[in-house]
């Protein structure tokens, strides 16, 4: 008997893991996809709401609220009148801003201060 409990001889059916799907058009953040993430975390509530509503809309990027004060040196990749969104990218194991959308792991959003 194997650990299943079947005979040696059977052995249970192996499944492929699964994993979510990734949207095919999010894999980099181009103009239109970032003024349309600016539009949506303008209309939200705090900052909080608006990092929810684009981590469900851009999913598998990342999305990280931060404070507008350590964002101070860094320019936006797009402000509005309430808040401000950065380009994340990761080597994997650190972030940081970038400019280049084709590098985007994720946002990093914040209030404008």
């Amino acid at each position: 008997m194997n650990p299943h409990g079947l005979p040696a001889a059977v052995r249970p059916p192996t499944r492929p893991p699964t994993r979510p799907p990734t949207p095919p058009e999010i894999d980099a953040m181009n103009t239109e996809q970032l003024a349309e993430a600016l539009a949506t975390a303008e209309v939200a509530g705090t900052v909080r709401e608006a990092a929810a509503a684009l981590r469900e809309r851009y999913a598998p990027l990342c999305v990280v609220v931060v404070d507008a004060f350590d964002m101070r040196a860094e320019p936006p990749a797009a402000a509005g009148e309430r808040c401000a969104l950065y380009l994340g990218a990761s080597d994997g194991h650190c972030w940081q801003v970038t400019q280049d959308p084709t590098q985007a792991a994720g946002l990093f959003i914040s209030t404008r201060g």
